[in-house]
């Protein structure tokens, strides 16, 4: 799909209206310059950021660590419908991508030397964590744009409540998984924990 940006000589001034920020397919008379900065047949000589992808451009998930890497998380999140997937792992930290069916959970676990960093992008849900596994008296309402954070040695869950897949990534410093790791489900996360054990 077309991104949608500011004209970047209107942006700050007196006379910038958020009007001005449109679909670079039609065209844009800048109140500073008096002239089109781009629409059909401008060749976005400066305007190289404008992007023409197309709505059913996919984004590739697999692990591309540890080179350097960029992607707009919140889109791949949405994008993932697998229990987890690994995105990038390097040698200090890894971030996954998961999809928690409605009235699923991750499943309570403890990383003893894993600090981890959880980012809701769609969906709600309860996050529960404690210092012993039958009790996990700190418990949130969680959702899209909620951000949670999860000390190394805390047991937790985050529990589905909602009635469409909750959508995430998780941040672990260091990695927790093995690099290149897809479970399409949940059952095949437990069965691989099993393996490892």
């Amino acid at each position: 799909m077309r991104k949608i940006y500011p004209c970047p000589f209107c942006i700050g001034r007196p006379k910038y209206n958020p009007d001005y920020m449109h679909d670079p397919g039609n065209m844009h008379q800048c109140p500073y310059f008096g002239m089109p900065l781009y629409g059909p047949g401008f060749d976005n000589q400066y305007f190289p950021f404008i992007d023409e992808e197309k709505d059913d451009d996919l984004i590739k998930l697999t692990d591309y660590g540890p080179e350097p890497f960029v992607i707009n998380i919140d889109e791949a999140a949405k994008q993932n419908d697998t229990f987890r997937t690994a995105l990038w792992t390097g040698k200090h930290l890894q971030v996954t991508l998961m999809s928690i069916k409605a009235g699923e959970d991750i499943g309570l676990e403890i990383h003893p030397s894993v600090d981890q960093f959880i980012r809701i992008e769609a969906g709600q849900g309860i996050v529960k964590m404690g210092d012993r596994e039958d009790r996990l008296d700190f418990q949130k309402r969680v959702y899209n744009d909620y951000a949670i954070f999860i000390p190394a040695g805390k047991w937790h869950n985050l529990i589905n409540t909602g009635n469409k897949p909750v959508k995430l990534y998780s941040i672990y410093a260091p990695p927790q998984h093995p690099k290149g790791t897809v479970h399409k489900t949940k059952a095949d996360a437990e069965a691989a924990e099993k393996r490892l054990e």
